[in-house]
């Protein structure tokens, strides 16, 4: 049995008649009864990004009375994010994420305090932020914020509910310090930089994070009731297009724990440098180093009519959204076997969506003897930035 989350915090906890008549499905319940919905009221959860994953696990956990959310983001909402995040809407298109999800969250259960944080989560601020909360919902897309959550989570010895979405596949799991592994007893290392794309890059279904996120809100209410058994030392991996669920197991490595003899975690460190991101770059655009170009210095050099070969590596159904004229299309995953059709006597100008890709394929034409070779600043979606506003964006 898992030790008391709230060390009986909730026992001076009351319900007022409105909530009785909000929460009483769960009050009927016996594995919730007015004990369990005390202990929701007085729970404090600390939900980090209000995207993809974080807007279903925040709606649900508002709506079922946990008594404290706080949220941290520092984004603001694109179109682009409609399609998924939920918890925003057209008209708060440019408005902060955190003040967005806070309104609906508010109209879901005004009993609910909410918590804002908008900022970057950063190594500076992290322990201060999480050590007012009973339990971490990791909600990110990016490795560095996902061993920083790891890292601050250990060190305070709070449950992380992890969970993360790309494309048709979904992965949850508890890691819970007190008593199991952590996310560095899955991941010891993180991926070499541009290694697995990020959702902006790779793409998402918009139904995915509804799953995902829902399983998360469900093992952060089972924490903290104290029932049933939670994901602690097991994955679940979910399969969207084949509609199939899986759990692996994952075995505490006892190095990380900070009680261990000699413990690897002392401390939270940069992150951005643990996990290659160089230069202060984003987790997912990594900082360049080489030749780059910007989309208005490339507009004037096709318009001189330079003898330039535009490469795009983009895949097919991405080319067919939009396209620069004259560009030659030359997916990535195929540049291994057709880089020959790349000519070596000619300024080659590669990009991609936003830039990551195009780097990759930078990094292995150079490896084939490539040396005329520049980024274009930013992909296709700086050329829509800067030379056609008209082109379409996805």
């Amino acid at each position: 049995m898992l030790p008391d989350l709230l060390a009986g915090r909730w026992a001076d906890v009351s319900l007022t008649q409105p909530e009785f008549a909000r929460y009483s499905r769960h009050v009927i319940m016996p594995e919730v009864g007015l004990d369990g919905q005390r202990k929701l009221k007085a729970a404090k959860v600390l939900v980090i990004g209000t995207g993809g994953l974080g807007s279903p696990l925040a709606l649900y956990l508002a709506a079922a009375g946990v008594g404290t959310l706080g949220l941290v983001d520092f984004d603001v909402v694109d179109t682009s994010n409609l399609q998924r995040q939920i918890i925003h809407g057209t008209a708060d298109v440019g408005r902060s994420k955190c003040q967005s999800a806070a309104d609906r969250l508010r109209d879901v259960n005004p009993e609910v305090q909410i918590d804002l944080w908008e900022t970057h989560f950063t190594s500076k601020n992290a322990l201060d932020i999480v050590k007012h909360y009973d339990i971490v919902v990791d909600g990110t897309d990016n490795f560095p914020t996902r061993y920083l959550v790891n890292d601050a989570c250990v060190l305070l010895n709070k449950p992380n509910v992890y969970g993360s979405i790309f494309r048709f596949d979904g992965q949850a799991t508890v890691f819970d310090p007190r008593v199991g592994p952590c996310y560095r007893c899955l991941y010891p290392e993180p991926p070499p930089p541009g290694e697995v794309p990020s959702c902006a890059e790779g793409g998402v279904l918009g139904i995915l994070p509804g799953v995902i996120g829902c399983i998360q809100a469900t093992e952060t209410i089972k924490l903290i009731l104290g029932i049933g058994e939670p994901l602690i030392g097991r994955l679940l991996h979910y399969d969207a297009l084949n509609m199939t669920f899986r759990t692996f197991k994952i075995r505490r490595d006892p190095k990380w724990a900070v009680g261990a003899p000699h413990p690897t975690i002392k401390g939270l460190i940069d992150y951005e440098e643990f996990c290659g991101v160089r230069g202060g770059a984003s987790a997912t655009q990594p900082a360049f180093s080489g030749s780059d170009i910007t989309a208005e210095r490339l507009k004037k050099r096709i318009d001189a009519g330079e003898n330039l070969f535009v490469l795009d590596v983009r895949n097919p159904n991405e080319f067919q959204i939009c396209r620069i004229p004259g560009t030659v299309l030359l997916p990535l995953p195929e540049l291994p076997t057709r880089f020959s059709e790349v000519p070596k006597d000619r300024e080659v100008i590669v990009h991609c969506k936003s830039g990551m890709r195009s780097q990759k394929a930078i990094e292995f034409l150079k490896s084939q003897g490539y040396t005329k070779l520049v980024n274009l600043t930013g992909g296709i979606l700086g050329w829509a930035d800067k030379v056609d506003p008209g082109m379409p964006r996805y």
